[in-house]
């Protein structure tokens, strides 16, 4: 039994299953899962916990109470998350609770400007479910990813910040001097000053297949995911830092990883890449790239893969997909704020705002603060910004630096 207690009873082709999945996953929740197809005594138990009906997924946890088919919001009130802010009236409101928001709320606070946080997933952001971050100064034996969110939490709760999580963001607004939030549940609020820091999310490869089994053998977390893995055979899809250093967490679980590397090299650091070069356990595919996901009775078993030098197709097995190919912004929530962003969707911030010397409108006074948006009052940080390096000591530098701007924006207005 995990240490939170947790069982969730599904099936392999239930697309609930893999939502509830997902949510525990993406809130850093540790749960057991067991499939009732494969086990009778689980389908039994299901059977007699729902009076006789078959309902998946049905959740249950360490003081023998039992969810059947809850949405996203029952089992997060199950779970004990904060989701509705005690006002609707901040100084400051951040947009994300990863390394970059969490470190502007510890300024800020501190500055005693009330600052709320709204996090729609697990507080750390992707830093969260990196097995270890090694290049964190203070750090000399590194430290785990979810120890280090944890540490970013509790600063934050220490010095008073308030945070909300398993919350969707659905859009931000100017009217007259005051900035809205709008979020999940109907719920405004508004704020002197808001500071995005949504971060960024792992592309996809948008093939055939890759949708249908997202949950079910198609993965963007190693961490998550890895331990469903042991003793199987996984592929990992990408040629960069992450590719390379999930491949190597993933030897911990998996007997075999093979890594499908679209060029001919990594581009990963040269570090990493004698690591991954040199394990007796991970296979390289180099000018490789993925057609098709495919599987049987809703779960992936093998992958339809290309050599994109020959053309030649071929099929191969594996238990499961890991895919990591960069970095997509999480901005899709901004598309008619009036917030620029660039042609990739990441947010346009400082100098980059000054075309050919002419401030946007709204800044007739001054010039945009290093991390300003195109609407005064608005700030980004780390990954979701155009120029951020996409690096958590970056993303946390970049946050205590939107803080003293905020400060002094605050002073001004």
């Amino acid at each position: 039994m995990t240490k939170s207690g947790i069982t969730v009873y599904g099936a392999h082709w239930c697309p609930d299953c893999r939502r509830s999945k997902v949510f525990l996953g993406e809130h850093q929740i540790p749960y057991d899962w067991v499939d009732i197809e494969e086990d009778p005594a689980a389908q039994q138990l299901v059977i007699e916990l729902n009076h006789g009906k078959r309902i998946v997924p049905t959740i249950v946890f360490g003081d023998g109470s039992f969810l059947a088919e809850p949405s996203n919001a029952r089992l997060a009130e199950k779970l004990g998350l904060k989701t509705q802010a005690e006002r609707t009236y901040y100084d400051l409101i951040i947009i994300g609770g990863g390394p970059a928001g969490l470190t502007a709320a510890i300024y800020t606070a501190r500055e005693a400007i009330d600052t709320l946080v709204i996090e729609r997933a697990a507080f750390g952001g992707q830093a969260a479910g990196t097995e270890k971050l090694d290049n964190m100064p203070g750090f000399p034996e590194g430290v785990e990813g979810f120890d280090f969110a944890q540490r970013l939490r509790k600063q934050a709760e220490r010095f008073g910040v308030e945070l909300l999580q398993a919350q969707e963001v659905h859009g931000v607004a100017k009217k007259n001097n005051l900035l809205f939030v709008a979020a999940g549940g109907g719920q405004d609020y508004c704020a002197e000053a808001v500071l995005i820091a949504t971060g960024s999310r792992y592309k996809r490869l948008n093939v055939e297949g890759e949708s249908q089994y997202i949950g079910a053998g198609v993965h963007f977390c190693a961490t998550c995911d890895g331990p469903f893995y042991k003793g199987r055979h996984v592929v990992v899809v990408g040629g960069g830092n992450s590719a390379a250093e999930e491949s190597l967490l993933l030897t911990k679980f998996a007997e075999q990883v093979t890594i499908l590397v679209r060029g001919e090299k990594f581009k990963a650091t040269r570090f990493i890449q004698d690591k991954v070069l040199a394990h007796d356990r991970i296979q390289v595919r180099w000018h490789t790239e993925v057609r098709a996901f495919r599987g049987d009775r809703g779960k992936l078993n093998r992958l339809l893969i290309v050599d994109n030098q020959t053309q030649a197709e071929e099929e191969l097995a594996a238990d499961g997909a890991f895919i990591f190919i960069g970095l997509s912004p999480n901005t899709g929530y901004l598309k008619n704020s009036g917030i620029r962003l660039d042609p990739w969707g990441f947010v346009v911030t400082g100098p980059s705002l000054l075309a050919d010397g002419k401030r946007p409108p709204g800044f007739e006074d001054r010039d945009p603060f290093l991390l300003e948006t195109s609407i005064p009052g608005v700030f980004a940080a780390g990954d979701v910004r155009d120029a951020s390096t996409k690096q958590v000591v970056s993303a946390a530098g970049e946050g205590g630096t939107a803080a003293l701007e905020i400060r002094e924006f605050l002073k001004r207005h």
